[in-house]
């Protein structure tokens, strides 16, 4: 792949996790939190993914092909780390939910 295409596999990847997580709070919310954990594990993928085209931009460089730093680089980061600190946050979330959903049984 070329840089644009990794920064955009990264962006699509990352806002498809950020998706998911957002869906999965919506399951926890009703309860259904077999459907919420499967969403974060769909997150997780997705983030793994965006991982992978990171990590193939992060070997080229240590080849010696230099990466040239751009905005839209930088934007991608963004949204993968976002994506991740999302899904990290929404666990604990579902879990809370759960507390929550409990207590009031």
């Amino acid at each position: 792949m070329n840089p644009e295409q990794i920064v955009f596999t990264i962006i699509s990847h990352a806002g498809n996790a950020r998706s998911y997580c957002f869906e999965s709070l919506k399951h926890a919310k009703n309860g259904n939190f077999e459907e919420a954990r499967k969403c974060v594990t769909k997150a997780g993928e997705e983030i793994l993914e965006a991982h992978h085209a990171q990590t193939e931009m992060i070997q080229k460089e240590v080849q010696g092909e230099k990466q040239e730093l751009s905005l839209l680089l930088a934007h991608a980061q963004d949204h993968l780390m976002n994506a991740m600190l999302a899904r990290d946050l929404v666990k604990e979330m579902i879990s809370m939910y759960e507390m929550i959903l409990d207590k009031k049984n």
